[in-house]
């Protein structure tokens, strides 16, 4: 028990000091291109570089509970100057697999411990999913619009 606890505390000092050394290269990149550094864009870097936001709503929506004053617009041309030196993709900042009606093969691969792999088509894949939900009792009758999966951050 100990012993994962300090791998866990570890890990998440390796990703404390991996989180800011990006962020002092992408505020570099930032000053290159002649932009002020703000504390609302220093702010909204913190919330991106957290890596849980799917999108720039989310980003307005956990940037606004910091800052009420932060406009959306201010939100997105920070997304958009990010994108433009390459600090992000916003193809990257978040994965949707289709829903019920998706024809794509080979949409998810799942990885088990024992090192068994299942490629799953995208219909597979949601018959799966809500087959655990109703499991689970999270739905009942409802069909599967879409589903955001955010890439891991850890190894495995």
């Amino acid at each position: 028990m100990e012993e994962n606890k300090k791998h866990r505390n570890c890990y998440e000092q390796e990703e404390y000091e991996r989180t800011m050394m990006q962020k002092e290269i992408i505020l570099q990149k930032l000053r290159e291109r002649g932009c002020r550094i703000t504390r609302q864009r220093q702010m909204l870097l913190d919330v991106i570089l957290e890596e849980s936001c799917s999108c720039c709503k989310e980003i307005y929506y956990r940037a606004s509970k910091v800052d009420p004053g932060i406009g959306a617009a201010t939100v997105y041309r920070m997304v958009n100057t990010l994108e433009e030196i390459g600090a992000i993709s916003r193809k990257n900042m978040y994965r949707i697999a289709c829903g019920m009606e998706c024809t794509v093969e080979d949409a998810c691969t799942i990885s088990l411990d024992d090192d068994t792999v299942h490629h799953l088509s995208a219909q597979k894949w949601n018959s799966v999913i809500l087959e655990g939900l109703k499991v689970c009792g999270y739905a009942s009758d409802q069909k599967i619009r879409s589903v955001v999966v955010r890439p891991c951050a850890g190894k495995g």
